[in-house]
């Protein structure tokens, strides 16, 4: 981190506000278990999904804090790329090049669902809903949200290098980071060797649980690092 002060007021509401939100999102998303797909037990929805209508709003909540999750992350990315040190910004540039892109393409994935695909279904227009809609295991969705979260992934990969250092807080973060990187990859690899083709939404799943977890801690632990005046090695 940067030589000298590391605390930044802005840095630590942005980091308490990711933490809170990803938090409460993950347990509305967790109290609401898809109804399609390889883990469905009852009351599962089928192609061409055109009865899903009877499920708005109750299984879209989740969405939009998700929405505004992504917004957080490219803030709190840019926190941490602003308080790098001048040799390290790089990485920090490079993590923050990735919150845009899993902003980028998580945001028109979520808005697609709740402002197209309800009104759509609405007004009998159901071309197109089976491929699009959130319901369909193996549909755009489930793969936008897959890319998205790995790129979320990524950027606290590439944000590794700036934490260097033998602060305790410091090495939490990037013991944090590399083992959901790892994690995910070890997720996608045991899933595609299983599951092939047809993993339907079990690799999304697992992204999106170590990613969130992962977000969770991180950003704990970078309101600690924007709370307190810490001195870098």
């Amino acid at each position: 981190m940067i030589k000298g002060i590391t605390h930044t007021r802005f840095g630590f509401t942005v980091a308490i506000l990711t933490a809170t939100t990803t938090l409460i999102t993950f347990c509305i998303a967790f109290m609401t278990p898809p109804l399609a797909g390889p883990f469905c037990a009852s009351g599962c929805f089928d192609y061409p999904y055109h009865d899903i209508i009877s499920r708005f709003p109750r299984d879209y909540y989740w969405m939009y804090p998700t929405m505004l999750i992504s917004l957080l992350f490219i803030l709190l990315m840019g926190v941490i790329h602003q308080q790098a040190d001048p040799g390290k910004k790089l990485f920090s540039l490079t993590a923050w090049g990735f919150a845009l892109l899993s902003a980028a393409v998580l945001i028109p994935n979520y808005f697609l669902q709740v402002s197209v695909i309800q009104p759509s279904l609405i007004g009998g227009e159901t071309d197109g809903i089976a491929l699009l809609t959130q319901f369909n295991p193996h549909g755009i969705f489930i793969v936008l949200e897959e890319v998205g979260f790995v790129f979320m992934n990524l950027a606290f990969l590439a944000v590794i290098p700036v934490f260097s250092g033998n602060r305790g807080v410091f090495r939490a973060i990037r013991l944090t980071s590399l083992i959901a990187f790892l994690l995910t990859v070890a997720a996608l690899v045991f899933i595609s060797i299983s599951h092939g083709i047809r993993r339907e939404y079990m690799f999304e799943i697992a992204v999106i649980s170590i990613v969130w977890t992962e977000l969770i801690l991180n950003s704990v632990l970078l309101a600690v690092v924007f709370k307190s005046p810490i001195q870098a090695d």
